[in-house]
């Protein structure tokens, strides 16, 4: 019964931070969805003091984004004040791999010329 409650848990952060993401500009969506698919897959089999850890990291992330979101919603033009500044002593918590594919994503979300060049449909 604990595993249950334990993957409704999960289940229901994932499907909150893809519906968060609908609220970012659609480029940022895709990369954004991309990235929190695959990190959860890749979490699936982890210990449980990874699990504890990754809960914790990404409950935070929806709090802030949905703090920005909500923060946003009132203004007629999207505002820009999307994410936050990861504390230093953070990475410290990394592992190798981690701080890459940070840094891959901080490349990707900055770059003028994004990977995901999408278009809404205006019809």
């Amino acid at each position: 019964m604990a595993n249950s409650a334990h993957v409704s848990k999960v289940r229901s952060l994932y499907k909150r931070i893809l519906l968060l993401h609908r609220f970012l500009p659609i480029d940022l969506r895709a990369l954004g969805d991309q990235y929190v698919k695959e990190e959860f897959r890749r979490h699936k089999n982890v210990s449980l003091r990874e699990v504890s850890a990754f809960m914790i990291e990404w409950e935070n992330y929806k709090d802030t984004l949905q703090t920005q979101v909500l923060d946003s919603s009132g203004h007629l033009v999207p505002t820009a004040n999307l994410g936050a500044a990861l504390p230093e002593a953070k990475f410290e918590d990394f592992q190798s791999e981690q701080i890459g594919q940070l840094y891959e994503l901080m490349l990707e979300s900055t770059k003028p010329n994004r990977q995901f060049d999408i278009q809404e449909d205006t019809k």
